[in-house]
């Protein structure tokens, strides 16, 4: 990930997940343990909050469901973060590909 779409991430992790030491993470891996340890303190003690957020950030059930198992190969807080860090990522990367064209013709609207 580049610096420009790790600081951006991390922008889009560090509000709803109030993360002080998010401001300029030296890389995904530092920003993964941050959001990982953070999620882990929510599992603990605001699990339906957590849950809320997870699908108000957009994170599939379906992903979460495998990674909330007891089988899982990782504990389930790295897994969770991991998947908020995918689709965060996947936010900034899709702003970015999808530009919109300057609209034309402005003169002709009367505000």
């Amino acid at each position: 990930m580049n610096d420009q779409i790790l600081q951006q991430t991390a922008a889009l992790i560090r509000g709803p997940f109030e993360l002080e030491g998010a401001q300029d993470p030296p890389s995904e891996e530092a920003l993964l343990a941050l959001l990982a340890e953070r999620i882990e303190e929510m599992l603990e003690k605001r699990p339906e909050y957590l849950m809320s957020m997870l699908y108000r950030l957009d994170v599939l059930e379906e992903k979460i469901v495998p990674v909330m198992h007891p089988s899982a190969p990782e504990p389930p807080a790295l897994g969770l973060a991991r998947l908020v860090l995918e689709r965060q990522r996947q936010r900034v990367e899709t702003k970015q590909s999808l530009k919109p064209k300057p609209l034309e013709d402005m003169d002709d609207w009367v505000w």
